[in-house]
């Protein structure tokens, strides 16, 4: 790759305990799974075979989006990487749905029901939070620590969870709201934007599977 800068690479932390039981997590704090530990360092080496090389990181506050952010930088060689972790990337609440096994929850609330409150832009769980209160929190934070670096010229890592990316593909694709319903991100997907300084906008250059079974 000629050059890096201008970029911002988006990763989906590996699959998690919770998602290998098939369980909401949102808030929770589960580990990675040893298929989310290779994801991770595969998503990290198909970087480094690209010629990726950043000039920082910013991550959630949970341990399965760090724990895939250190596998990548260890498979990149940039383990003294400077690393920003922030609860607006943290993953949407999922209020009285965290914890429970999905068909336990389609069971308890009914298949539509459970179907809108995963899928859609603005419904509610049960003391949780919608995807738009998910991008509430998520997209200041965003223009005011991410973006100025990428605009600035830097190579800007990114790695969060389904729910807080989804909420940042809105703005970043502009999808409108009815749409988000059929944006699906796979764990450890990586996702890359280049800065276009004329039009001002971030632009979706490369989706990259870096696990067949993602």
């Amino acid at each position: 790759m000629d050059s890096n800068k201008h970029t911002l690479v988006l990763v989906r932390h590996g699959q998690s305990e919770d998602n290998e039981r098939e369980l909401f997590s949102g808030l929770r704090d589960p580990a990675l799974t040893p298929r989310g530990v290779e994801e991770a360092t595969k998503a990290g080496a198909m970087l480094r075979s690209l010629g990726y090389r950043f000039d920082e990181a910013f991550t959630s506050r949970l341990r399965r989006a760090q724990h895939t952010l250190a596998l990548i930088l260890d498979a990149l060689g940039q383990t003294d990487l400077p690393v920003h972790a922030d609860a607006a990337l943290n993953e949407r609440d999922y209020g009285a749905l965290a914890g429970l096994n999905k068909t336990e929850a389609r069971a308890q609330f009914g298949v539509e029901q459970v179907r809108t409150w995963r899928k859609s832009y603005d419904a509610v769980p049960p003391g949780g939070e919608s995807l738009a209160m998910t991008g509430a929190r998520l997209w200041p934070y965003f223009e005011r620590a991410i973006a100025p670096r990428v605009e600035s010229g830097g190579c800007v890592l990114v790695v969060a969870h389904g729910n807080s990316l989804r909420s940042l593909l809105m703005r970043l694709d502009r999808i409108e709201p009815r749409h988000i319903e059929d944006v699906n991100i796979g764990t450890a997907e990586i996702l890359v934007y280049r800065y276009d300084a004329a039009s001002r906008t971030l632009t979706r250059a490369a989706a990259i599977v870096a696990n067949a079974s993602a």
